[in-house]
C-alpha cells in the first residue's frame, strides 16, 4: 500500500477513470478556517476552543488511534497532517490512479460535534467555504459535501438551501453519532432540504457528536472494537430512519453509507421484515416491508470491504443489496486506504466492475 508504484502500473491505473466516494481533506491547522470566519468567531475559537460532547478535549476519544489513523507515507513536507496538501493528494491518489471524481468528506472542525450551536453554524459555513475555495476551485475533479450541524436542524436546512445550486456540492454530510437516532422528527428539516434540492444524505462515522459511547454496551478496550462499531452504529440509524417513517415522508431521499461496511444489510433486512410482519400495527405509516426501503434508499461504499473465505458469500450479499447500489471508496489518506487497482480483486463481469468503480456513483450524485 505504502510502497512506490511502478510506472507501468500507474499508466494502467490511469485508465480506470473511477469515482472515489470517500476522500478526507484536512485543515493544516485550525487557522485555515480563519479567512472564512467572522472576527467574533475567530476570537471565540482562539479564546475558548471547541466545546464538544466528550471529555477529552483536543484528543481522540478512547481508545486512541496512532497518528489519527493516517497513512505513514501521507505526511506532506509542509509539516501538516495527511490530507492537508492538495499536491500530495494529487500525486499519491488522484493522478496516480486515474480518479475521475473525488467526493470529499470532511470529518473535523465542521461543527458536527460542537455544543455551542451558533459556533457550530459558523464552523460548518466556514468548512464549506474552505472546501470550495481551497480544494474544488483548485481541482475540478473534487466535489464537496455540505457539512451541517445536525443538532441545529433549522440552520442546517438554511445552509443546504444556500449551497444547493452550486454544483460543487453533491451531498450533505451529518454525523450518524447524533444526540438522538436520526429518524427522529427533530432532524426532518434537514431531510426536507436535502430532498428539495435533490442532493444525497451522506453518513460517515465521525467523532462522538452525541456524547454517547460508540457501542451499546459502553466503551471498548481496543481500537479494533471502536473500528467495528462503524457498522453497528449505522445499523441503529438505518432502523430508525426506516421505522420512524422518513422515507414515507420523503420518498425521494437517497442515503450514501460511507465507510460502514455492507455485509450486515441482508441480515438486517430479514430481521426487520420478520418483526414488521408480527408487529406492523405499531407502525401503520410503513406501507411496505422494511427491507424494501433499505434496498431502495441506501447506497453502500466498498471500503472497508468484507472478505469472506468463500467468494460466493460476497456475491450473495451483493446480489441482495443490488450491484447498482455499491460504490468504490478509498478512504484516502487513512491507514486502511484501498488501492483502486486491488480492492475489487474478486471475479465479476466487466459491467459489474464498471458499475462499482464509476457508474453507480455518477448516477447517484448526478455527475456529468
Amino acid at each position: 500500500m505504502n510502497k512506490p508504484v511502478p510506472e507501468r502500473d500507474v499508466q494502467a491505473a490511469q485508465r480506470l477513470a473511477f469515482v472515489d466516494c470517500d476522500i478526507h481533506p484536512v485543515q493544516r491547522t485550525p487557522k485555515d478556517l480563519h479567512p472564512y470566519l467572522s472576527a467574533q468567531w475567530r476570537e471565540h475559537a482562539d479564546t475558548f476552543g471547541p466545546h464538544v460532547c466528550q471529555g477529552l478535549i483536543g484528543q481522540l476519544a478512547h481508545p486512541r488511534m496512532m497518528a489519527n489513523g493516517m497513512r505513514a507515507d501521507a505526511y506532506p513536507s509542509n509539516g501538516g497532517p495527511p490530507g492537508c496538501d492538495l499536491e500530495m493528494m494529487q500525486r499519491q491518489h488522484l493522478d496516480a490512479y486515474g480518479c475521475e471524481t473525488g467526493m470529499m468528506v470532511c470529518l473535523s472542525r465542521g461543527g458536527m460535534e460542537e455544543r455551542n450551536l451558533e459556533f457550530a453554524a459558523a464552523l460548518s459555513h466556514a468548512v464549506n467555504d474552505w472546501q470550495l475555495h481551497d480544494w474544488v476551485m483548485n481541482d475540478k475533479r473534487l466535489k464537496a459535501g455540505i457539512v451541517v450541524p445536525q443538532e441545529y436542524p433549522d440552520y442546517a436546512a438554511r445552509e443546504i438551501d444556500a449551497r444547493a445550486e452550486n454544483e460543487a456540492f453533491r451531498q450533505v454530510i451529518i454525523s450518524p453519532r447524533s444526540s438522538e437516532p436520526l429518524g427522529r422528527r427533530k432532524y426532518w428539516p434537514i431531510y426536507e432540504a436535502i430532498a428539495r434540492s435533490n442532493l444525497v444524505l451522506g453518513l460517515h462515522p465521525a467523532g462522538l457528536s452525541g456524547g454517547h459511547a460508540s457501542s451499546g454496551t459502553g466503551w471498548g478496550t481496543y481500537y479494533m472494537q471502536e473500528h467495528y462499531t462503524f457498522g453497528t452504529s449505522m445499523v441503529g440509524n438505518v432502523v430508525s430512519l426506516i421505522f420512524e417513517g422518513v422515507f414515507e415522508r420523503f420518498p425521494g431521499l437517497k442515503v450514501a453509507m460511507i465507510e460502514s461496511g455492507f455485509s450486515w444489510a441482508p441480515s438486517l433486512g430479514w430481521r426487520m421484515d420478520g418483526q414488521w410482519q408480527r408487529m406492523r400495527k405499531e407502525t401503520p405509516h410503513l406501507k411496505r416491508p422494511p427491507s424494501e426501503y433499505l434496498r431502495e434508499h441506501f447506497w453502500f461504499c466498498t471500503q472497508p470491504m468484507e472478505e469472506p473465505e468463500e467468494p460466493a458469500h460476497l456475491y450473495d450479499v451483493l446480489d441482495w443489496i443490488g450491484w447498482d447500489k455499491m460504490m468504490f471508496s478509498s478512504d484516502y489518506p487513512h491507514w486502511d486506504y484501498d488501492d483502486p487497482r486491488q480492492a475489487l480483486s474478486f471475479k465479476m463481469t466487466d459491467a459489474q466492475r464498471s458499475a462499482i468503480l464509476r457508474e453507480n456513483a455518477k448516477a447517484l450524485y448526478r455527475l456529468p
